[in-house]
C-alpha cells in the first residue's frame, strides 16, 4: 500500500509540474478532452501536431545516441519508442489517464487513446512554450528507454522476407482480410503467406497484425 501511494504522490507531481509549463491552461484542457455532443475529440488536431513533434525529437535523439548505426537500424528503434503501446505506456506512467475527459471512462484507459493524448498533450507543449519545453519534459522518461536496447529492435517481417527470398525466391505476400471494432479500437485480420506456409493474426493496426502473422510464421519454421 505503501509503495502505491509513493507512486500516486510522485505522479500527482509530475502532473502538476507538467500543467504548469502551460502558459495557456486553455491548450492543456483541449489535448485532454475526448469527443462530447456527436463532436469530434477536442485533442485531435493537437495529436496531429504532437505526432510530428514527438518523431522530431525522437529521431534527433537517437540520431545523436547512436553516431555508428545505419539509418535502417535507427529506424527500428525509432518505430519501437513511438508506437502506440509505448506511447500508452508512457500516458499511464504520467498519470494521463486520470486526466482525460469525456464520459465515456471505457475511452480513458484504451491504447490508442492515450497514445493520442499524449502525443496532444505534447503537440499542446509544443505550441505553447516550444520545442526545448517538449524536450525536457520527454528527455527524462524517453531516454531510459532508447537506452534499454543494446541492439536495434527486431524487425519479423524483415527477417521473414531474408528468409523468404533465400529459401524460395519470393517475397512474403500479406493481405488485410478483416477490419472489426469501433473507430477508437479496430482490430485488423491479415494473412501472411512464404512459401508453404500460411497463418493469419490479428493486431490493432494493419502493421502490426502483419507483425504478428510474421512471427507465427518464424514460430512455426523454427519448431521444424
Amino acid at each position: 500500500m505503501k509503495k502505491k501511494k509513493e507512486v500516486t504522490e510522485k505522479t500527482e507531481k509530475f502532473i502538476l509540474t507538467l500543467k504548469r509549463k502551460f502558459k495557456n491552461p486553455e491548450i492543456f484542457e483541449q489535448a485532454v478532452q475526448l469527443a462530447k455532443d456527436g463532436q469530434k475529440a477536442g485533442y485531435e488536431r493537437l495529436e496531429f501536431l504532437g505526432d510530428r513533434v514527438v518523431g522530431l525529437i525522437v529521431a534527433e535523439m537517437l540520431y545523436k545516441a547512436f553516431p555508428n548505426e545505419q539509418e535502417g537500424d535507427l529506424a527500428k528503434r525509432f518505430v519501437q519508442l513511438v508506437c502506440a503501446k509505448t506511447l500508452a505506456k508512457i500516458a499511464m506512467l504520467w498519470g494521463i489517464d486520470d486526466l482525460i475527459k469525456g464520459e465515456n471512462k471505457q475511452l480513458h484507459h484504451n491504447k490508442n487513446v492515450l497514445s493520442d493524448v499524449c502525443e496532444a498533450v505534447l503537440g499542446g507543449l509544443y505550441l505553447d512554450c516550444g520545442i526545448e519545453a517538449v524536450q525536457e519534459v520527454m528527455k527524462p522518461t524517453w531516454e531510459p528507454l532508447m537506452l534499454s536496447y543494446e541492439h536495434a529492435p527486431q524487425d519479423y517481417k524483415s527477417k521473414l522476407q531474408e528468409w523468404s527470398q533465400k529459401n524460395f525466391q519470393v517475397l512474403p505476400v500479406y493481405q488485410l482480410l478483416e477490419r472489426t471494432g469501433p473507430a477508437h479500437m479496430p482490430e485488423f485480420t491479415v494473412s501472411a503467406e512464404a512459401g508453404p506456409y500460411h497463418k493469419l493474426a490479428k493486431g490493432s493496426s494493419i502493421k502490426q497484425a502483419e507483425q504478428n502473422a510474421a512471427i507465427e510464421i518464424l514460430k512455426e519454421i523454427n519448431a521444424e
